[in-house]
């Protein structure tokens, strides 16, 4: 039986395009609006990211951090997290969920209790910033376990050596790095660079998936036509900031702007 990510990717190959995969920091304008928001970015998205708020998120430009930042102060806790998901997944259309965070919030909650409460709310997969490879392999162990994808990071100083020893131990999706930076940035390497990188690990193995992440925005999304998925993450807190600081409802704003970046990759 097929997993919900590998449906999700079937579904993008028959249409001919990538997978449009969308974050945002789960709990953000607190509970109710963050399921809101997650039900009008999944109209448009494949699969959805979901952060868990963290004190210290390292790998975070501004954009995102802010998000942390206002999650965080409004008491906003995993369980709320695993709450929002389990709520959003009763419904049968639902896309699949990744949450993605730091290991000290899954070290404090205890592993095996994290993944079994995934399983009992139907996350589908998981990226841990901070748990790199190889030492990742025996949480990943238990995540494949527990029937959830752990999504290897590729970033670009990532020897083709170590990326076979990643790809070969990985799930059937990883997650590619576009550039030496915190999410957000802005891109410092041509479109065409990250994509002749991207090739290169895509060729390791071309059965499994690989997304591209880190500073992919409307001006750039189109290039990554041809790759098996984009992210777009630092965008979309963006504008969930504005709205709220304009107390306007982020819901409206935010289908209205994943819809027209959609279409850039059709």
């Amino acid at each position: 039986m097929k997993s919900k990510i590998a449906l999700a990717f079937q579904k993008c190959e028959k249409e001919n395009r990538p997978a449009l995969i969308t974050y945002f920091v789960g709990g953000d304008g607190g509970k109710k609006k963050s399921l809101n928001i997650l039900n009008a970015l999944s109209k448009e998205a494949d699969l959805c990211e979901i952060g868990f708020s963290f004190s210290t998120p390292i790998a975070d430009g501004g954009e995102i951090q802010n998000c942390h930042h206002r999650t965080l102060t409004s008491g906003i806790r995993i369980k709320d997290i695993f709450d929002i998901v389990k709520k959003y997944n009763k419904d049968k259309d639902s896309k699949p969920i990744i949450l993605m965070g730091y290991y000290q919030t899954i070290f404090h909650y205890r592993e095996n209790k994290f993944l079994k409460k995934c399983k009992e709310v139907g996350v589908s997969g998981l990226i841990v910033v901070d748990l790199p490879f190889p030492e990742n392999l025996p949480f990943a162990k238990k995540c494949k376990t527990n029937s959830i994808c752990f999504l290897q990071l590729i970033s670009p100083t990532t020897s083709i050596q170590r990326a076979k020893k990643i790809i070969q131990s990985s799930d059937e999706l990883n997650y590619l790095v576009s550039m030496l930076s915190t999410t957000g940035g802005k891109l410092k390497v041509l479109p065409k660079k990250i994509l002749e990188n991207y090739n290169k690990i895509k060729k390791i193995n071309p059965i499994k998936k690989l997304v591209i992440g880190f500073g992919i925005t409307g001006k750039t999304i189109r290039s990554f036509k041809n790759s098996d998925g984009v992210v777009l993450g630092s965008t979309i807190c963006k504008e969930i900031t504005r709205s709220l600081k304009l107390r306007q409802n982020p819901v409206t704003n935010l289908s209205r702007m994943v819809r027209d970046l959609k279409k850039k990759i059709l």
